[in-house]
């Protein structure tokens, strides 16, 4: 059984982030959509804190482009069409793609064994039907690579764009079916890897991250309330 979101902050996260994944989730998800109006004291109130850490969660949010902080009009959703989305998805699928290759070529043989125990991981929990677990663990994987990329900058680029689709990116794996079809996608990758062909690797990546695109469109567009 998956398991529900939590009420309050993990051990260890802060406030504000714990805000801020739940009001992401909630945009993603269709709760809060494009066009709503979100009031820190509201949310404050909601969420039983001060308006500090929610400040700090919608500055955060701003910066992934899901919500818009307007002089003199207040935080609202940001509207994200499919085209939009698509072409984000299509720049990460590249990023990710070259990291791959590179990473068939320099991971050196302890981050290649690192690669495949996290792998095993990630089938424990897609057996354990468990997807905010796998949130974590898929976040791990793409760090593996990237950093077995061996290129500081093409590193710290994916990252940046990662953190931008990062909310979409999260929706997928409450798809059925999603997180068993992320694991087989991410053994194709370490496959190529581990065989050192670089071009398989980068064909294998870009190929996942495409149809991670097609399985979070779904969360693109919706039609908005009044306010939150």
């Amino acid at each position: 059984m998956a398991k529900r979101r939590a009420s309050k902050p993990a051990r260890g996260q802060t406030r504000s982030h714990f805000l801020e994944e739940r009001l992401a989730e909630e945009i993603i998800n269709g709760r809060l959509l494009p066009g709503t109006r979100l009031e820190e004291q509201t949310i404050a109130d909601r969420f039983k804190t001060s308006r500090t850490p929610v400040r700090e969660a919608l500055r955060r949010l701003a910066a992934t482009g899901l919500i818009e902080i307007r002089p003199r009009r207040g935080v609202v959703v940001s509207t994200v069409t499919r085209e939009r989305l698509a072409q984000m998805f299509e720049a990460m699928a590249e990023l990710e793609g070259a990291c791959a290759r590179l990473a068939a070529r320099r991971m050196t043989e302890t981050a290649r064994q690192q690669l495949q125990a996290i792998q095993r991981k990630g089938v424990e929990i897609m057996e354990a039907e468990d997807p905010d677990a796998y949130e974590t663990h898929n976040r791990a994987f793409h760090a593996a690579i990237y950093s077995g990329s061996g290129n500081e900058v093409l590193e710290e680029t994916a990252q940046s764009v990662r953190a931008r689709l990062a909310p979409f990116r999260s929706a997928q794996f409450h798809i059925p079916g999603r997180v068993a079809k992320s694991v087989a996608e991410h053994a194709e990758v370490i496959d190529a890897i581990l065989h050192a062909d670089g071009e398989r690797a980068y064909a294998a990546m870009r190929a996942h991250m495409l149809t991670v695109s097609d399985a979070s469109a779904v969360f693109a567009t919706r039609t908005p309330p009044d306010r939150v």
